[in-house]
């Protein structure tokens, strides 16, 4: 069965916050069960948004229409409207998300609108800093976590200069890869590695040749 990550898509959101993520579920190439994984975005509307680096983007489904249900996890990038709560249904979705059992995974701004909605307030989480978070007036700061990325249950948090960890913390969330191939991607992309490239380089040839293989 066809398993959906919905990113949410809004005016001004940061592209890049979530860009190693959606390449790599929608590029299967090193998945444990290929195919099985798809992205749709989601937005306020179905009118089209524009990110914070130019990109014109056309949501697939509205926000209304979204059921927790329905997905595998919603994933909410940064925006220049998060402090000002232009995205507070955003957040009030999360919760429904996290009510139901469903993951969320929030980067930078958008652990800001997650605070201010009380959701930050008892798990372990992080953000861009201690006190940007504070800045929401939230009740959460105790457990607050200096790590690049945190995974909490059913909630990834990050910073919105890591990236790389949101997107490592996601897929050992959804176990999308094998902890092996999770293991080389990350270095692979966080480090710059040349044995991680040919680690995964080797896997994908196992997988050619034999599908069955691990």
């Amino acid at each position: 069965m066809m398993k959906t990550v919905h990113l949410a898509v809004y005016d001004t959101f940061s592209d890049w916050e979530a860009g190693h993520t959606t390449a790599h579920i929608h590029r299967p190439l090193w998945h444990r069960e290929q195919g099985a994984w798809q992205i749709r975005t989601v937005g306020l509307t179905t009118e089209p948004v524009v990110s914070m680096g130019g990109l014109r983007v056309t949501p697939d489904i509205a926000l209304d229409e979204l059921d927790p249900a329905d997905s595998a996890m919603l994933i909410l990038p940064g925006s220049a409207t998060w402090e000002a709560g232009e995205l507070k249904a955003f957040a009030d979705k999360a919760s429904d998300f996290l009510a139901a059992g469903v993951p969320v995974a929030a980067i930078c701004g958008a652990t800001f609108g997650l605070a201010t909605a009380g959701l930050l307030d008892d798990r372990p989480h992080t953000s861009n800093a201690a006190e940007y978070l504070a800045m929401s007036g939230y009740s959460g700061g105790d457990n607050f976590v200096h790590e690049p990325a945190v995974l909490a249950g059913d909630l990834v948090t990050a910073s919105g200069t890591t990236p790389v960890d949101f997107a490592r913390a996601i897929f050992e969330r959804l176990d999308i890869f094998e902890p092996h191939v999770l293991d080389a991607w990350y270095r692979l992309y966080a480090h710059n590695e040349p044995a991680a490239f040919f680690a995964l380089a080797e896997y994908e040839q196992s997988r050619a040749t034999d599908p069955a293989a691990r």
